[in-house]
């Protein structure tokens, strides 16, 4: 089963984004999915090579976001995809039946397509309002989740989902009685001055609060 807590990298450069993510990997955390947008092909390349060498060490899975044919060239474990990155269904073609794709639901319509089209894991947001995305979707908030995790229950719909969108540590009890499988946190790991305590925390919330 999928890990509990993703991080999903930050920084503006290659030397932030590979410091932020060795921190979060030396503290513990075992999912990373590398976000680095609008830098060139050629700096996106090199850090997913650096960031591939890192989690092989750490025995991290290494996902590559949005960017489909690099994760193919890199082999990385997976790819996430965006609701306007190319379909899943197309995705799965080129990269087989090995690799992990996630995709991101705003909506139960949008994970009951995921689905449908061979997606792995859900990553259903956001929670609330969050500086690291650019085109926000509607704010999902605490009733959003349990509306659409219901549904899913109701349609007899199973796959793991995340939550994701500026998630602060009080909000994991309440979000994990929804259903959820996880979180996916980017500012409150790279923010944090503890991040050894900080990860160690979110993981005692995450597994202790599974409905089995």
């Amino acid at each position: 089963m999928y890990n509990r807590l993703q991080y999903i990298s930050q920084g503006k450069t290659i030397e932030e984004q590979l410091y932020n993510i060795h921190q979060a990997l030396d503290a513990g955390c075992d999912w990373v999915q590398m976000r680095f947008k609008n830098q060139t092909a050629k700096n996106t390349f090199a850090l997913a090579e650096a960031v591939k060498f890192l989690c092989e060490e750490y025995l991290a899975n290494f996902i590559v976001n949005d960017n489909l044919y690099l994760a193919q060239q890199i082999a990385a474990d997976g790819v996430h995809l965006g609701l306007t990155d190319m379909n899943i269904a197309e995705a799965r073609a080129i990269l087989g039946n090995t690799k992990i794709i996630g995709g991101t639901a705003n909506t139960f319509e949008d994970i009951e397509n995921h689905i449908k089209n061979g997606c792995d894991y859900i990553g259903l947001g956001p929670f609330r309002f969050t500086p690291t995305k650019e085109k926000l979707s509607p704010i999902l908030g605490l009733s959003g989740y349990f509306n659409i995790l219901k549904q899913m229950r109701q349609n007899n719909l199973k796959i793991p989902v995340y939550a994701i969108g500026g998630i602060t540590i009080e909000d994991i009890c309440p979000l994990m009685e929804t259903g959820i499988h996880g979180i996916a946190v980017s500012g409150m790991i790279t923010k944090s001055d503890r991040k050894e305590k900080l990860i160690q925390q979110l993981n005692e919330k995450l597994y202790a609060n599974v409905i089995v």
